[in-house]
């Protein structure tokens, strides 16, 4: 039996683990993202009033107390059940009214605002075989005529398996998860300085390569270094800015076992032993 070897294939990143953006108001996040989306605070770091990681599966968000940060483009989340997440959804709206929330369901996923502007996708675990909850994607706009450049900078640079379509470049991260960067016409709003962590298994390869070319943007310990400005990897020129907390396989926080909790046990429908996230 023939078999396609190269399609497990994995490539330098192995997991995109959190997205940060920063909200001017933890309770107006706490309300979107747990209450309405239904994930979990992450009951051991940052449990504070002044940053909030979420979980979901085996990604986070990672909500610092700032002016609001906002994505230029759009988050793909999996959800337990979009006809839960609607009924979760009306609830968390009452506490939302005023901010820039909104939702609306479509066949087979769920589009929404959060309170401060940043746009998610939710799918049901169905939609993704790799993935029952988390993060499966991460879409940005990009300028035209830069996502070739942009594939070739995470394929030589980075490590990472990469497909160009028309006007789009799809990053692997990982077995289950890819970055996606989509061309646009329309006038993109300046960088913000929202991040995204992913860890990878060639650490010093990339760092001598961007340390080369003055592009590390912050040498944060042993484990853990950051770069902001994606270039084409032949002429140094910009194409997108998207800051990059790169972390080593033996950091401390890789693969750390995230709580994950059943969003629809509340007092009333509480059973032992369900109180768990399980996939269906």
């Amino acid at each position: 039996m023939n078999f396609d070897r190269q399609k497990e294939d994995v490539g330098n990143v192995q997991l995109l683990e959190h997205v940060n953006v920063t909200v001017p108001d933890q309770s107006l996040a706490a309300i979107f993202y747990v209450t309405g989306l239904g994930f979990t605070r992450d009951p051991y770091i940052d449990f504070g009033n002044l940053n909030m990681w979420v979980n979901l599966g085996d990604q986070q968000f990672h909500l610092p107390t700032s002016s609001a940060q906002v994505l230029r483009g759009e988050i793909g989340v999996i959800v337990q059940d979009l006809e839960a997440l609607d009924k979760r959804l009306k609830f968390a709206a009452k506490g939302l009214s005023g901010t820039c929330f909104e939702y609306t369901r479509k066949d087979d996923f769920t589009e929404l605002v959060c309170p401060f502007g940043n746009r998610i996708r939710a799918f049901s675990p169905g939609a993704f075989s790799k993935m029952d909850i988390g993060m499966p994607y991460l879409e940005f706009d990009v300028p035209m005529d830069t996502s070739a450049g942009i594939a070739k900078f995470y394929e030589k640079i980075i490590g990472c398996s990469t497909k160009i379509e028309s006007q789009r470049a799809r990053v692997s991260m990982g077995h289950n998860q890819e970055v996606i960067f989509t061309e646009t016409n329309k006038e993109l709003a300046p960088y913000d300085g929202h991040h995204i962590a992913i860890y990878v298994s060639d650490f010093s390869g990339p760092h001598a390569w961007l340390k080369e070319r003055a592009l590390i943007s912050e040498e944060s310990d042993q484990y853990q270094y950051r770069f902001q400005k994606i270039v084409e990897p032949d002429t140094n020129e910009l194409l997108f800015e998207l800051e990059h907390e790169v972390r080593a396989l033996s950091h401390q926080m890789y693969r750390r076992p995230l709580v994950n909790r059943n969003p629809e046990t509340n007092f009333f429908t509480y059973r032992k032993g369900a109180e768990q996230f399980s996939p269906r």
